[in-house]
C-alpha cells in the first residue's frame, strides 16, 4: 500500500543516532545517508526516510499522527523502546506492553523521536 514514510527532521545527526539505533533493534541496518543528506533505511520490503524540509522551514512532527514499525516478538519491541530511549527517543503514553480491544491483541511500545515525531513498534499476537 504504501511506497515509504518520510518525515522530516531540524536535525540530521541527533535522528540518525536515535533511529540507526531502533533499526538495528529490529535487525535493520545504519541509515544509507544519499548526496542531498537524507537518512534512507531500508529493512523488510519497506524504506523509510528523514530530511531536513526541501522548502527551507523547520520540520514539525503531526499531531495525531503515528509511524508503526513491525517487531517480530514483544521481546525485539521491548529492544527497540530501549535502544529509542537510550539514543535520546522519549517514551509516551502506556509502558510497552499488551493491548486488547475490538478483537485484537497489539503488543505497543511508543516513542517521540527527537523532532516530536510519535513512532511506535508493534507485535500482533
Amino acid at each position: 500500500m504504501f511506497s515509504h514514510v518520510m518525515v522530516g527532521t531540524n536535525d540530521l545527526e541527533k535522528s540518525k543516532k536515535l533511529y540507526d539505533a531502533l533499526f538495528k533493534a529490529l535487525g535493520g541496518r545504519e541509515a544509507i545517508v544519499d548526496p542531498k543528506g537524507r537518512l534512507i533505511y531500508i529493512h523488510n520490503g519497506g524504506t523509510f526516510l528523514v530530511t531536513p524540509p526541501i522548502d527551507g522551514q523547520p520540520a514539525c512532527h503531526a499531531n495525531g499522527g503515528t509511524i508503526g514499525f513491525a517487531a517480530d516478538s514483544p521481546e525485539q519491541a521491548d529492544a527497540w523502546h530501549a535502544a529509542g530511549v537510550a539514543a535520546g527517543g522519549k517514551p509516551i503514553e502506556d509502558p510497552p506492553g499488551w493491548r486488547e480491544g475490538n478483537g485484537m491483541k497489539l503488543y505497543l511500545a511508543y516513542l517521540r523521536d527527537t523532532d516530536g515525531n510519535k513512532i511506535c513498534a508493534m507485535h500482533r499476537g
